[in-house]
């Protein structure tokens, strides 16, 4: 039985004129199409929606015709899986006929097209993400999903266990979605099937477990989610570096983030809960195919030492000039967070945070100076192209350093004969 609302008053995505002509096209003469997924979730819980996503009757050599035939371009993007996507003023709709699983080898499916809406929404992972909307903005709900987002309840549709076999990355879905979505403790059954099943997780590419990890860490507040993934062994498993490290640290990080206005950053919420040991960060990264960005930025942060905190700005920006920038940036954000948490029951860790704040501050606003003097220099002053050039270029760049960068180009250059006499 189906419970039908309408949201049409909170969906203004659906006065789209192109994704209303696309609807008609593929109801003509007895078929049917509706939004379904993410768009209906989210406007139900009043957040943005980004992508429109429609189910049909048509098969996918019809959703082609039925689309180019109103004028749009069409693209096969998965149509052994029935999904067609239509291209209309630029905008990606993705199309796919009503499907059945046939057989499921625990990551994918062979399927069979149909008609049937409550056989389509059974295949389907969550109850909140099996809802239907017509073209006039009434919802269809054939799995329970409207209660559940009443309640912010991130439920298995079915048997919990029945749909993870299916498909072992429902289990990160899990918890990805609970991060985004979730209210309170997860379902039980969802969670002891989670439990129960990690092992699957062996199953699944390197790039969907980072994928999936990265759009939890995302989240507004990912705590709770990696609290309960921690419980049932599935952090383990796709990051056995915070197993002994532990995640205490993200919820200061969420905490200091809404403080101090600090964007929601997956990559600093990673390094929060795993140690700081640049082998471990590298294994890490190359098991988890990170891309070469985002392992440099971790490798520069385990690589990074917070300074002593009362140190003076003009020996922070020597050591500034020395360091990656990001990577100290990183590192004194968590430490920062630390001695934030600290603070709560210690006057000296009021006093430290107080004293990172500053060298952070420092630290986003630095701009690294250019040494001024090139190899080029060197060799218009008369020295031999060679090691001798390198060498004595690092000796006046360190005496410009201890200066604070204060001596000019004229200045390093007249200090030449002085260099080349002492080597």
């Amino acid at each position: 039985m189906s419970t039908r609302i309408s949201i049409a008053d909170k969906a203004p995505w659906l006065q789209d004129a192109a994704l209303q002509k696309l609807l008609a096209a593929l109801s003509a003469n007895g078929e049917g199409a509706r939004i379904v997924g993410g768009a209906v979730r989210n406007t139900l819980l009043g957040q943005a929606v980004s992508d429109l996503d429609i189910a049909t009757t048509c098969v996918p050599d019809e959703t082609i015709h039925r689309a180019e035939a109103a004028g749009f371009k069409t693209v096969p993007t998965g149509i052994s899986h029935g999904t067609v996507t239509v291209i209309a003023d630029k905008r990606p709709f993705e199309v796919t006929t009503l499907r059945a699983d046939v057989k499921t080898d625990g990551r994918h499916a062979a399927v069979a097209f149909g008609r049937d809406w409550q056989v389509d929404a059974a295949r389907r992972d969550f109850t909140i993400n099996a809802l239907y909307v017509e073209a006039d903005g009434t919802i269809v709900d054939l799995v329970g999903g409207l209660a559940d987002i009443e309640s912010r309840t991130l439920r298995f549709i079915g048997d919990a266990e029945q749909r993870i076999r299916e498909d072992y990355l429902r289990i990160l879905r899990f918890f990805r979605f609970f991060a985004w979505y979730g209210h309170g403790r997860p379902e039980s059954e969802g969670l002891k099937a989670c439990a129960r099943l990690k092992d699957g997780l062996a199953q699944l590419s390197s790039e969907r477990v980072w994928s999936e990890l990265k759009n939890m860490l995302a989240a507004p507040d990912p705590s709770r989610a990696l609290l309960w993934m921690r419980q049932a062994g599935v952090l383990t498993a796709v990051l056995p570096e915070s197993e002994k490290w532990g995640i205490d640290t993200i919820h200061g990080l969420v905490k200091t983030e809404k403080e101090l206005g600090w964007h929601a950053d997956p990559l600093l919420r990673l390094a929060s809960i795993v140690p700081p040991h640049t082998d471990r960060v590298n294994e890490m990264a190359q098991r988890l195919k990170l891309s070469n960005q985002e392992r440099e930025r971790l490798l520069a942060w385990a690589a990074a030492v917070v300074p002593n905190p009362e140190i003076s700005e003009a020996g922070f920006a020597k050591r500034l000039y020395r360091s990656d920038g990001q990577g100290m940036i990183d590192r004194l954000r968590l430490a920062l967070v630390s001695a934030r948490m600290d603070a709560l029951n210690d006057n000296a860790a009021m006093m430290r945070a107080g004293h990172l704040s500053k060298l952070l501050e420092f630290a986003e606003r630095y701009e690294k100076p250019k040494f001024p003097v090139t190899g080029g220099d060197l060799v218009a002053a008369g020295l031999e192209k060679g090691p001798e050039v390198g060498k004595l270029q690092r000796a006046l760049e360190d005496t410009w350093i201890d200066s604070g960068f204060i001596l000019d180009r004229s200045a390093l250059l007249a200090r030449i004969p002085e260099f080349v006499a002492k080597t």
